[in-house]
Formats: structure tokens, sequence, C-alpha cells
């Protein structure tokens, strides 16, 4: 289609009077594909996307025909002013999420490159179609052609720090989380069944926006971790692939992500996303990270710069913050060394039969460095010959964590694989990490889910049930949240905590009940519940200064954990 033929059926669209934006959509896309196979010999595919939504996504993908998205295309019906919608906040969520964007009116095309106006072209002008109703002969043809051949020769450049990445994937997961809020669940079954086996096995609460800012991130680290094990063939649909077998909830939500029907407003996001991840050589950036100086653990700390520039408020409300290093290594190091000198077990943290459990694992810092500690005695005491045997027979069996969040529970998988690979240790197909994504402070049976695209989440929950009942646990480590307005009311930590407003059967008369609610407060009594069932054993807990510092608690601390 040459842009006279164009620019007459736009017009005889319009004549008829009825039309809406989406009837010029055919045209214009006859339009590109035509225009770029013939004039410019750069055929790409043109996907027209579904407005379900006025700010869902732009209205045209454009890709080069080797799975890669070229940009997009927002258009508006003809006569509308560019200037008037430019600054609206629809315009400005494509330019600051999309680096190679076409606004258009069908007449006026301009072309933004990182947000910025590049090219303004206008082809044919209104007033002929407007007031005369006829076509407008084509203008500044040559303009035009360079516009297109500018936008369709965009490739995305390849991301070379972490700051960066960070930013751009936190952008395109605040798309992503926006467009999983507009879906409505009820017409969707799969992503229903996921709302509601989270809503089952983690999160009570969990609202609909909650859910989708949750599935939201666990998408972007599901692709982020994939893409950590892949080669140069890297998309949504061959992610699956490379998800460790390891961590089967995230398996399960890629098997629906990668090869399921997935709406097309998320699929086109995601894609997007994935695009990125593909010219970026992400473990490169990591690398560059830990030289940077920014620490040892470069995984965690890009999360924690992920969290920033994509919502600080979500650390907040669900207590995610790593705790620093020199923290870990000391908590880590003085329970080591407290197993030795108190417990008589002279190979510490590497002593047969040793069990340990991180309540609230989150990214996986003290789980890890608690690994590496007691690879370290064991190599010490025998030597490296036995050292693979030690980690499956020892580490793999008795080291348990437990984590509410899918997206630092895939984080943390993710770093245990990295951290055991240095240690000379590749996990095998039968082998599992003891990690559960679980509310730690519920203990209730659960029946099998619904939703068989989510039955790894169940058996995830009997597991982690199984430890929590029956396990004998001699150290408990971590960094619980805390929040005095806490959400964890299940029934029976409930009841534990009441213990805590009595002293040998006599009533502490509690004035601010608040203060004995708080999420950290129920952790320690977890704590003290496992401890209680081994006979003796460590509890090494970062906690509130409440705890120090409210009256109370003096009167309770050696009761929890004496």
């Amino acid at each position: 289609m040459n842009l006279k033929n164009y620019l007459t059926e736009i017009t005889e669209v319009w004549k008829r009077g009825d039309a809406r934006e989406e009837t010029y959509y055919s045209t214009l896309k006859t339009l590109l594909t035509d225009f770029t196979n013939q004039k410019l010999n750069k055929p790409v595919d043109v996907t027209v996307l579904p407005k379900k939504t006025v700010a869902g996504n732009p209205d045209f993908r454009i890709w080069d025909g080797n799975n890669s998205i070229i940009g997009y295309i927002e258009a508006k019906v003809p006569g509308t002013n560019l200037d008037d919608i430019e600054d609206t906040e629809q315009i400005q969520r494509y330019l600051t999420t999309f680096p190679n964007v076409i606004v258009t009116n069908f007449l006026q095309f301009r072309l933004y490159r990182n947000g910025m106006e590049s090219i303004d072209v206008s082809i044919g002008r209104w007033n002929n179609i407007k007031t005369l109703r006829t076509a407008p002969p084509p203008e500044r043809i040559n303009e035009f052609e360079e516009l297109l051949d500018r936008f369709v020769s965009y490739s995305l450049p390849a991301i070379t720090s972490a700051e960066e990445l960070a930013k751009v994937l936190a952008q395109r997961t605040k798309f992503l989380r926006d467009e999983i809020i507009k879906i409505e669940l009820p017409e969707n079954e799969d992503i229903k069944g996921f709302y509601e086996a989270f809503t089952k096995y983690l999160i009570a609460d969990l609202t609909e926006d909650d859910f989708a800012d949750l599935y939201a991130q666990t998408i972007t680290y599901g692709l982020f971790a994939a893409r950590l094990r892949a080669g140069n063939d890297f998309n949504r649909i061959t992610a699956y692939n490379h998800i460790p077998k390891t961590i089967g909830i995230l398996r399960d939500i890629f098997g629906f992500v990668s090869m399921g029907a997935l709406p097309k407003q998320m699929e086109t996001i995601i894609d997007d996303i994935a695009g990125v991840l593909a010219v970026t050589d992400v473990k490169l950036i990591l690398e560059q990270y830990y030289k940077s100086g920014k620490g040892s653990d470069p995984i965690i700390h890009f999360y924690e710069t992920f969290l920033e520039k994509y919502d600080p408020r979500t650390r907040e409300k669900r207590g995610v913050y790593y705790t620093p290093e020199p923290v870990v290594d000391f908590m880590v190091r003085s329970v080591n060394i407290i197993l030795k000198e108190k417990f008589g077990i002279s190979a510490g943290l590497a002593g047969d039969n040793v069990t340990l459990l991180d309540p609230a694992g989150g990214t996986l810092s003290f789980f890890t460095k608690a690994m590496e500690v007691a690879v370290d005695e064991y190599v010490k005491l025998y030597g490296e010959g036995m050292k693979k045997q030690f980690i499956k027979r020892q580490l793999l069996k008795n080291f348990y964590a437990f984590e509410l969040m899918m997206a630092p529970y895939a984080i943390g998988h993710m770093k245990t694989s990295f951290m055991l690979e240095e240690l000379g240790y590749q996990l095998e197909d039968d082998d599992r990490v003891q990690y559960f994504l679980t509310n730690t402070l519920e203990m209730e049976d659960l029946d099998t889910v619904r939703f068989p695209g989510l039955s790894s989440l169940s058996k995830e929950s009997h597991l982690a049930g199984e430890v929590k009942k029956n396990t004998k646990i001699q150290i408990v480590i971590g960094n619980p949240p805390y929040s005095y307005e806490s959400s964890n009311n299940a029934p029976w930590i409930a009841e534990k905590v009441n213990d805590y407003y009595f002293v040998d059967g006599v009533s502490i008369n509690e004035k601010n009940s608040k203060w004995l609610q708080d999420d950290y407060v129920k952790f320690v009594r977890f704590a003290q519940h496992k401890i209680d069932q081994t006979g003796e054993g460590v509890v090494c807990l970062i906690t509130n200064h409440g705890y120090i510092d409210n009256p109370n608690f003096p009167r309770n601390a050696e009761k929890s954990v004496g």
C-alpha cells in the first residue's frame, strides 16, 4: 500500500461517520508491513493488541521477525491534537517504559526515543478530510520514510550496569503489575487459580492488587533467574527450560507464562522484559557489581536496588530488608562457636545431624552463610575428599528455611544454587534445597490445591508443615519482619503468644498489647516452640529495639529463650 491509497482509505473510513479508533487499525497495519517490506526492505511483523482498557499497552507491537521487539505504536483517532495528549499519564507511561515509540493520529507521526521526541512528520492534512471531505495528497514522503526507517532499525542496546538494569526492569515490572490488576479474575481461570492458591497457602488476606504486585515481581525474577542460565536463545517461550527443576513452584508458574494462553496485554510486557534480559549479559553485570565493592552478595544487593526503583513501600509493607553481610557473618560464626563451646559439638555447624532453620529466609543470607561456614569447618577437619557427600548428606538434608514472598524465595533458591556451585557441588535432579514457600506462623493442615498448575505449592506447604510440627531443630537463626500491626493472626501463633502475657502463671497486666503482637515477637515465640521440641538449642534472631526498651519484655526474655 502506498501513501496515496492509505490516505484514501483513512478518509473513506472517516466519512462513514461511525468509525472508532480501532476501525483504522487494519489500514495502518497494512501500510506498515507493505511500506517496510517494499520501500525499506526490512520486513516486520505487526501485532495489533486488544484494547480492553484506555490505559493498557500501546495499540501496536512491532517485531523484527526474529522474536525481538522493535517498538510500539500508540494511535489516536484522526483529528486528535498530539500536543494535547503528549503529557497525559498514559502517553508518559509508555514513553518512560519503552525506548522506541511512535504516537500517531493516522496522519501525523511522532517518533520518540527514550522518552524524547526525535522526528515529527505529517503525511496529510486533516483539514482536507474534515472540511473538504476528500483524501489529502501525500506530503513529506521522504521524511516519513526516514521516520519509519529509524523506527524499524532500532534494537535494544545492551545494558551494562546493575543500576540501569534494575531501573529498566523496575519500570517494566510496574507496567506488568498494572496490567495484571486490570485483568478480571473471574474471566481468566488460570490467573484466578494462582490467586486462589496464593491466598490459600501463603497470605490469607492477599488483595487482588497485592497479588498482582507479588505475581509481577515473581515473573520478572523468574525471567532473571532463567537468563542467568540461558545462552543466546532467550525469550519468554524458552525461559521455562532454564528455570532450575529444584524450584518447582517457579516452574509451575512459568509453565503458564512460557506455554500457556496468556492474556495478550500480559504477554506483551513479559516479552518486552525478556527482550531486555536477552540483550544483557546479566552474569557480567553481577560480577561487576561485586568488583565495584558493593558486597560479596551481588544477587541480593541487586534485588535491593530493584526494590528501591520499583516501589520502596514494598519493602516496608512486607519487611523485605536484607541484613548487612557483617551482621550475618557475626551471627552465624557466633552460633558456630556456641555449638562447640556450650554444646560440645566439636565440628560446630558441620556436626553430625545438626539441624538449622531460618524461619524468615528472604534471600537466604543466613542459610547460605551457615552452609559456607559448615563446609569450611568440615574441610578443616576432614579435608576435601568427602566434601560433596557431606553437602548432600548433611546440609541439603538438615538445613531448612521458610519464606512467604515469591520474589525473594526465587532469588534465594537461585543464590543457593550458585553458592553451592562455587563450593564445587552441582545440584542433581533428585536434590532438594530445604527452602519452603510457606507462612511460618500458620500450622493449619490444608487440603491439596484445586488448581493443578500449582500442585507444587500444595506439596511445598505439606513438606513445610512436617518441618514445623515434627522436625527437631537445634538452631533457629535469621532476621524476622517487624510490624506492630501484624497481619499474622493465625490461631496457632495467637495462642502461643498469649503465653507471654503471664510469667510463672501471674498476669503481667499488659496495657499496650500491640508490643506483644509485633511480628518479630511471634517469630521469637515460634523459635522457642521449636527449641522446646528439641529440648535444647540456640535462638539467634535480630529483634526490634523494643525487645530491650519496652517494659514488659525483660520479664519475658528469660522465659522466651531460656
